[in-house]
């Protein structure tokens, strides 16, 4: 794999900066009725304390494109107004104050309309993100591609760029999505050459939360891989607060994230004397609040425990109603199973190197 981060021009949204190879950022979109202030501003919230970066929204009204503004007024990161058909909601989103709009130039309407759009953003220089889905591809490329191909996902989204560079501006961010994962990587490799615009890299519709965790994984950890992909959004059909979880480990593993504890934990067997699957869930759930840049173990039985945790600065192995609290390779502490956890806490929070 080749990490080496494409270089790509450099675009502001609100107070964050993406492509010139600053950090891949993790977005997520509110699944609240963006009409709903109070609960869209708190989905937000829980978001942006659970590590995501920029948050869009969906516009599918007039009420909802003017809401933006109070929420805008409430929340601490970048706001998104993700736009479709109607051009009059991009520019009431765009007087809202939001730090970017996504549009697909193909379903907004006439050149005119879209102008509009463009000129309403180059005002106040926010970027446009223009979208394309395989889902939503012109009747034109499928017929010239013989289906839904990464070719004709590619040419449609250069077609989008160039319309609005046409139309004078280049503050753009591109997205080209497919639910297909390989048809996803091969589109993303063939349009890297071909623009200089930064890129956010998801696969849409992934799935719930197994089968869009694993495509997620596998797509973005191909593409991010070779260096593509400036800001990243893991699409699940659940609470968007695990795409977040998801998006921060995948980051991690490939190396593109410092900081937050990596939990490794055994697939238990039949030495397992610990319910060692609700003790990994809860480690899991206990360290996520921290920022410590550590590795815990847990482990399900006192025969491999401690060797297999050596690796990782702190451990927890089980035996039959108690365990071991393993610290850099060495056991320090053994404690009845039901204070485990307590004891694992109380090591991470007088935690020092």
């Amino acid at each position: 794999m080749d990490m080496t981060r494409r270089n790509t021009k450099t675009i502001k949204i609100g107070d964050r900066v993406i492509g010139g190879g600053n950090p891949v950022l993790i977005q997520s979109m509110t699944n609240t009725k963006t009409e709903n202030v109070d609960a869209t501003v708190a989905q937000i919230q829980a978001l942006t304390e659970a590590g995501c970066d920029i948050i869009r929204c969906a516009v599918p009204t007039m009420e909802a494109a003017k809401a933006l503004k109070e929420i805008k007024r409430q929340i601490s990161i970048p706001l998104v107004a993700d736009i479709h058909f109607d051009y009059r909601l991009a520019l009431a989103a765009i007087e809202s104050g939001v730090d970017k709009i996504r549009i697909n130039p193909g379903n907004i309407g006439s050149t005119e309309r879209i102008k509009m759009v463009v000129d309403a953003a180059k005002e106040i220089n926010i970027p446009i993100r223009v979208g394309v889905n395989s889902g939503s591809l012109e009747k034109e490329l499928v017929a010239k591609y013989n289906g839904v191909t990464a070719e004709g996902i590619v040419e449609s989204a250069i077609d989008k760029v160039r319309i609005i560079e046409d139309l004078g501006y280049d503050n753009l961010v591109v997205s080209i999505k497919s639910s297909d994962v390989l048809m996803c990587v091969k589109a993303h490799e063939l349009i890297a050459d071909k623009i200089p615009y930064p890129l956010h890299v998801g696969i849409t519709e992934s799935g719930t939360l197994t089968s869009g965790n694993i495509k997620s994984a596998l797509g973005l950890g191909m593409i991010l891989g070779q260096g593509i992909g400036d800001t990243i959004r893991v699409s699940l059909t659940g609470d968007p607060i695990e795409e977040i979880k998801s998006a921060k480990l995948i980051l991690k593993t490939l190396g593109l994230r410092q900081g937050g504890i990596e939990v490794v934990s055994c697939p238990t067997c039949g030495r397992t004397q610990i319910d060692l699957i609700g003790l990994a869930n809860k480690v899991e759930n206990l360290v996520a609040a921290y920022p410590l840049d550590i590795k815990v173990a847990v482990m399900g039985c006192v025969v491999n425990g401690p060797g297999e945790a050596k690796e990782a600065d702190l451990g927890v192995a089980g035996g039959i109603g108690e365990g071991l609290l393993i610290k850099k390779g060495e056991i320090f502490k053994k404690v009845p199973e039901d204070q485990l956890l307590d004891a694992l806490k109380y090591e991470l929070d007088n935690w020092s190197e």
